[in-house]
């Protein structure tokens, strides 16, 4: 009994082993090595060193293919760009025989294993490696060590702006390149090809600006702690375009101020047709500052938008003004006219009032009917009535010498009306003389 239960208990046993559950599979990561990677010996050298390492400095080149320029922001002061960075250099721990001469290439998951210069963008506040569908790395290697390490970048990096001519500013941007731990004793970086390394889509366009030049330099960077380092610059200068402004506050804030010139032909009588006119205009310009600041760096100095805008907002302003004075100065001499006519004797017991006549070089008038200074009220021509009734006053000497006595007399040849006539002239030439001047200085 007990043979057979032993048995039975083997014949168990064998079954379990052969069974699909107990099938266990393949540790990868105990996988052989594979042939390229014993065709390039990576396990019997230290790629944590550099290439050639207690010797010369390793040359490096580097070219740029920059595919598109994304942002260009004013309020953050940086850029976004795109662009294929790829570097040249030799090492001959990675030379393999070859007949062909032919090039093997790989993807990310050799450069882990290898040494690969150590490339940072200077002043970049963002950047990544595209990942889509995989990693976007390139390495290829040459039988004679030769190496090309190629990866798809995208950068935001900062971009000191001056603004004191915006909208009609051009910028120039740069992108720094720089070994973050290899100075210039264990890494030379140049450009490859010179200027020509930089290659640049003809497609890239930006709403905003006219891309102008492209181009490229070479310094060294010190720094107290570590040393010299070389440093590869990409430059591109970028020229705004007028056209969006011109539209969007030029034009308003040319039609707004030549708005408030029409309340110099409306009569200065008709109060409810000016006041809210002019209120209009400056609420109006007040906007438009607003809303073109809102989308700005707030800048400690003065751009060249903000010299137009609050100039035309003076001129709408002044517009403003110049009706206050007139209405304060009609109703000044209204008053000086109604203490006039109280002091003036009644003509309608004159014998001949058409012999009374008018000095035609004080007034311009060679006579008039004296019936007409019966009428006290409001003249329809202003300026020629108000003459005429002052000139009788000095015709009636029972009067002139009380006239004379008073010092507010010469305020009555005062022409209210001269106030909006000039106004019509000064203020339209004022403005197309500072036009002349502003896009003079700044076109």
């Amino acid at each position: 009994i007990k043979s057979r239960s032993r048995v039975v208990k083997q014949r168990r046993r064998l079954v379990f082993l052969r069974s699909p559950i107990y099938k266990r599979s393949p540790d990868l990561t105990k996988s052989p090595v594979t042939k390229s990677e014993q065709l390039l010996r990576i396990d019997d050298h230290d790629f944590t060193m550099r290439p050639a390492f207690g010797g010369p400095p390793i040359p490096v080149g580097v070219d740029v293919q920059v595919e598109s320029i994304d942002t260009i922001s004013e309020v953050d002061m940086d850029f976004t760009m795109t662009l294929y960075l790829r570097h040249y250099w030799k090492d001959e721990r990675l030379s393999f025989p070859s007949t062909t001469n032919q090039s093997m290439t790989f993807d990310s998951r050799l450069v882990k294993k290898i040494w690969v210069p150590d490339m940072f963008f200077v002043h970049s506040k963002r950047s990544f490696i595209h990942d889509t569908t995989t990693d976007n790395v390139m390495l290829r290697v040459y039988p004679d060590g030769n190496v090309l390490y190629s990866l798809r970048v995208t950068v935001t990096a900062m971009c000191n702006m001056d603004l004191s001519r915006f909208p009609l500013d051009t910028q120039t941007c740069s992108l720094e390149i720089e070994s973050y731990a290899y100075t210039d004793d264990d890494l030379m970086l140049y450009w490859k090809k010179g200027n020509e390394s930089l290659n640049t889509d003809d497609r890239i366009s930006l709403s905003q600006f006219l891309i102008q030049k492209f181009h490229t330099t070479t310094k060294l960077a010190f720094y107290s702690s570590t040393g010299w380092y070389n440093r590869l610059y990409i430059h591109f200068t970028l020229r705004r375009h007028i056209f969006f402004f011109l539209l969007q506050t030029y034009f308003p804030a040319t039609l707004m101020v030549m708005l408030s010139w029409v309340s110099f032909w409306i009569d200065r009588r008709a109060v409810p047709a000016r006041v809210p006119l002019g209120i209009t205009t400056v609420l109006t310009m007040s906007t438009i500052i607003t809303g073109v600041n809102a989308s700005m760096p707030r800048v400690s100095y003065i751009k060249a938008v903000d010299i137009y805008l609050w100039v035309s907002f003076v001129f709408v302003f002044l517009s403003v003004i110049e009706y206050a004075a007139v209405n304060y100065l009609s109703t000044v001499q209204e008053r000086k006219e109604r203490k006039l006519r109280e002091r003036l004797p009644c003509t309608c017991g004159i014998g001949n009032p058409d012999e009374m006549m008018i000095d035609p070089q004080i007034t311009g008038y060679g006579s008039m009917d004296v019936n007409a200074t019966g009428n006290y009220g409001m003249p329809e021509n202003g300026g020629r009535q108000e003459r005429i009734l002052a000139q009788v006053a000095l015709n009636d000497p029972q009067i002139t010498g009380q006239v004379k006595a008073s010092r507010g007399y010469v305020n009555i040849w005062i022409d209210t009306h001269a106030i909006d006539k000039y106004s019509r002239v000064v203020f339209p030439g004022a403005y197309i003389l500072f036009n002349i001047i502003y896009w003079s200085i700044y076109s």
